[in-house]
Formats: structure tokens, sequence, C-alpha cells
């Protein structure tokens, strides 16, 4: 490393002279700030040759961390120090605004309120022409606009609307369908995407739903084909009310669902006594004298096995 690199990343000492001018510094920044807001001087740097820039703490409300910086300077072999620059400058732990986003990439579903304009893109991925243009007159045919304005009023009037009548963008114009844009594929996809996740299979309304609503009388098909996965649900006591609605999709109001299930028929009682039942392992027998004879366990066994 030379030495020129080293001197030049070595901090710069305050010139003297600008460093004791504290005074004119916190007059100058008492002049540019309201009366009572300028506190303490918390340090002084150097910014150059003979330029020094002194900072004190900024007391207005909301400027938490910010601090006055007022640059003072003074001439080659000059004694009297100037004022150079002052303003309101953040400090390390300032208290800053969030950075700026644009209104397009904040914008959010549902901000939109009455009377607010939302201007779409011209390049919007969502859109795409809704006509190509090919049945446009080419530049050099009779009946195009540019070869009109070489013709007669009354010449031009019939050249351009007759053979225009048969067009496909004159007939949709016509009866109110023709529009300028429809929506292209990626935006069809980013529309089913958004309704399933919100009103889908996956739900845990749907998966509690006694039947999904491709069954369901209430549910109103679309157009298109968007129709072969959504519809709009018309039951006024489901949650998906007036909205776009998967066909496996399900709630508790389904149409079909208005039978409730019949109570579980309780199994037959059982009876049982809670007393213990005799039962005699071998006959009764009575000697000559009429009494039991107690029998040892060996001559029982004995006769169960004569018996047996």
């Amino acid at each position: 490393m030379s030495a020129a690199t080293t001197r030049s990343r070595t901090p710069r000492t305050p010139d003297r002279l600008c460093a004791e001018a504290v005074g004119l510094a916190r007059e100058a920044a008492e002049e540019a700030a309201a009366p009572g807001v300028v506190g303490e001087h918390t340090g002084v740097v150097a910014e150059g040759d003979r330029v020094v820039t002194h900072f004190f703490t900024a007391e207005e409300p909301g400027y938490r961390g910010w601090r006055w910086a007022v640059t003072v300077t003074r001439a080659s072999r000059a004694k009297n120090v100037t004022l150079d620059e002052t303003v309101l400058l953040p400090g390390p732990d300032a208290v800053l605004a969030p950075e700026w986003v644009p209104w397009s990439e904040r914008l959010r579903p549902g901000d939109m309120g009455p009377g607010d304009l939302l201007p779409t893109e011209q390049d919007d991925l969502r859109l795409e022409p809704g006509y190509t243009g090919e049945d446009e007159p080419p530049p050099n045919s009779a009946v195009s606009h540019d070869m009109a304005d070489h013709l007669d009023a009354e010449d031009a009037d019939l050249t351009t609307r007759t053979p225009s009548r048969g067009a496909i963008s004159a007939v949709a114009e016509e009866i109110g369908l023709r529009r300028a844009r429809v929506l292209s594929r990626y935006g069809l996809h980013a529309a089913a995407d958004r309704w399933e996740e919100e009103f889908g299979a996956k739900t845990p309304m749907a998966q509690a739903a006694p039947a999904s609503c491709v069954s369901c009388g209430f549910l109103e098909p679309l157009s298109g084909s968007l129709r072969q996965a959504f519809g709009v649900c018309a039951n006024e006591f489901s949650p998906a009310d007036g909205r776009v609605v998967s066909l496996a999709f399900g709630c508790g109001g389904h149409s079909e669902a208005a039978v409730m299930p019949k109570p579980p028929r309780p199994a037959a009682p059982v009876l049982d006594s809670m007393a213990p039942d005799a039962f005699p392992l071998h006959s009764a027998r009575t000697d000559e004298g009429g009494s039991v004879p107690p029998a040892s366990t060996d001559e029982s066994a004995a006769e169960d096995l004569g018996h047996s």
C-alpha cells in the first residue's frame, strides 16, 4: 500500500478556526430552524481543507435522531470563518420514512373506492387485443382511409362504408360486442388461480360440505372456457353469495342438503341380572343315611374319569 493511499484513508483533522466557530454554526441553524428546536452541539467532522461541519441535535417533534448540519469554511490564510451550508440530516438512529413504492405495486384487491380510476398498462399481460385487424383494408386499397381522403365525399362514403358492413369487427361493434382488449391466456389462468384459492376444493368450507357446487341448484354457470371449472353462487345464505366459485367448492347451503338425515336408532336394550347363576357340576348323590358324603379331590377326579 502506497503512502498516498494511507494518507487518503486517514481521517482529516478539522481546521482549528472552523472547529471553534460553534457560535456561528448555532446561529445559522437557529435561523434556518424554528425557535427552540436546535439542541446541543454533538460533534465536528472535517469535510476537506478548512471545511468543517458542525452537528446539533434536532429537538423538533417527529424528527427523532435527526440533526442540524452546518458547514463552515474559510479561505487560505484567512482568519474569518464564513457560512457555507445549513441542512437537516438524519443521524445513524434516525426515524425515516419507509422506502417509496410505486402505486402500481402498492395496490391491493379491495383498495379501489367509488370514483377511483385504475388505468391499465398498454402492455398488461392479462389482456390481449380483442381483434387482430385482419379484416381491415390494406393501405393502398381503394377503401382504405388514406385513399378515401383523395376521393370525393360522396364516393368516400360509399367506398368506406359499404364493403365493411360484413366485416367481423363491424358486426361485433353493431351488436355491442366489440372490445379493444380481452383477457389473455395468462389473465385467465391468473383469475382462475385466484378464485380457486379463495373458493376452491381445498378450503375448510368445501372439506366439510355435504356435496360440491357442481350439483347445487344455486350455481349459475359462467360463459366461455371458464364455465368448465367455475360458476357464480346465487344462494343468499352461502358465504360465497355473488362470488365466483369453483365447481369443486361446497358449503352447508347446498340445494340438495335440505333433507336432514334421520337420527340413528338406538340398539335394543339387553336385559341381564345382577345376581350370579349356580351351575352344578355333578348330580346330587346321597348315602344310606341320607346325607351327602364329602368326597376328596382324588376320589372326585377318579369318578370323573370313570364316567368319561
